[in-house]
């Protein structure tokens, strides 16, 4: 008779592609049983629709099954559960993960609509709710505009669209301004966290408002997002302010999942090919943030006009793959930055994988690459070098996930951020 562990070496052949390690090491094979001819066991995924959950059951199904002595092969397919218990009406959802943009008028509230649509249309538990208290987009984008909301002990309903529910500020509000100040804004928010029953969900998703205020600032703290989602668009404007809002989300320590550039690029109906607007070079937002690059979605007439009736797209379904990959990832990956090391007149990075990395204050200050030292569409410096004080140095430095660390310069300069290869690049000291 087959034994567990003829099992879970056969198992230990399934290398999981985004952690690079095999699924039993992982911990991912639970409640293996072997009776006679027959094994069972579950495998538990990260997150609940992992793309790869089909294809890692198929695998387990074809090694055990070739195993000597083995009849039957049953695997069940699970994901482990992470219940947000400290806020009770948020204590049945397993994800939460903000979509945001810190500059308004990126397309953040199309691609926050497309990906919980799609995610929601393959047949998984979802809500989307519109944190925009002065621009919500949901009651358009869903066509909307007079829903009966629903009290029920003192907790709102969301709106029923399938396998999604929706809650936006303007379904209570109507068409009309919203006009309040800023402690009123927090207080409708804290009502939208707090007083809307959810229920049971796999995803939770949060269209932020635009900025970097205390709106989100407000979400960031009442409850544990487990991830956020920047959306942009690469011209310069867009990028001094995707820098403010990795900052403010690794400050209240909520890690980054990645960047989607919208409006990227348009395809011609003559002849096919794909014109970038703001430039051709692809990887240009993973270079200067260090932050994977989720998806380049193009304009594509007709398909982000209304999510009334969804309809799939191979561009969202790219998109949605990459980014619950990410979700899944990083509940694994653990972080380790770099231990620095501030000198009088240089900077130290000791990587956790061995070997360090040493850079003068003034040549780690001229390669800042942010959207005030660099020009976006030229590539051309726009920091004079010459202006740099003779006595710069770095007041503080910010580890960002593991992917980047942000400094503080005594010249006033806070945007500066660098991605750990970046900076393996800058090895000397003058």
């Amino acid at each position: 008779m087959v034994q567990k562990e003829d099992v879970l070496k056969a198992l230990g052949n399934i290398i999981d592609p985004d952690l690079q390690k095999d699924i039993v090491s992982l911990g991912f094979i639970k409640n293996l049983e072997v009776k006679d001819t027959s094994v069972s066991f579950s495998i538990e995924l990260t997150t609940p629709a992992c793309p790869l959950k089909n294809q890692f059951k198929k695998q387990a199904e074809e090694l055990v099954g070739k195993l000597p002595g083995v009849e039957k092969v049953v695997v069940e397919m699970t994901a482990g559960k992470t219940h947000h218990h400290q806020l009770k009406p948020l204590a049945g959802v397993d994800n939460i993960i903000a979509i945001a943009s810190t500059k308004g008028g990126v397309g953040k509230s199309t691609i926050a609509a497309a990906i919980a649509s799609e995610v929601a249309g393959r047949g998984y538990r979802v809500g989307l709710l519109d944190a925009d208290i002065f621009g919500p987009s949901m009651p358009s984008l869903f066509h909307i505009h007079s829903p009966r909301i629903v009290e029920s002990n003192g907790k709102l309903k969301p709106v029923e669209f399938g396998n999604l529910k929706l809650m936006s500020f303007g379904f209570l509000l109507g068409d009309a301004p919203a006009i309040m100040r800023g402690p009123m804004v927090s207080g409708y928010i804290q009502q939208l966290l707090q007083q809307v029953d959810w229920g049971e969900l796999d995803y939770l998703f949060i269209d932020m408002p635009p900025g970097t205020g205390d709106t989100q600032l407000t979400i960031s703290q009442t409850i544990q997002l487990d991830g956020a989602v920047i959306v942009t668009t690469r011209s310069n404007l867009s990028l001094v302010d995707v820098a403010r809002g990795i900052l403010m989300f690794e400050k209240v320590k909520v890690p980054m999942l990645g960047i989607i550039e919208n409006m990227a690029y348009f395809v011609c109906d003559s002849c096919d090919k794909k014109h970038y607007i703001f430039g051709e070079k692809k990887s240009v937002l993973s270079d200067r943030f260090g932050l994977d690059t989720l998806a380049h979605i193009p304009l594509i007439p007709g398909a982000f006009d209304t999510f009334a009736e969804y309809r799939t797209h191979e561009v969202i379904q790219n998109m949605t793959d990459t980014l619950i990959r990410k979700i899944g990832a990083g509940r694994i990956r653990k972080k380790n930055p770099p231990r620095v090391n501030l000198g009088k007149d240089h900077i130290e990075f000791l990587w956790h994988e061995g070997g360090k990395t040493t850079i003068d204050y003034r040549s780690l200050r001229e390669s800042c690459g942010c959207a005030y030292c660099v020009d976006e569409y030229s590539g051309e410096q726009l920091l004079n070098p010459k202006e740099i004080p003779n006595d710069i140095r770095a007041l503080e430095v910010f580890p960002l996930g593991n992917y980047a660390v942000s400094v503080q310069w005594s010249d006033g300069h806070t945007s500066s951020i660098y991605p750990y290869a970046r900076l393996k690049e800058l090895n000397y000291v003058k």
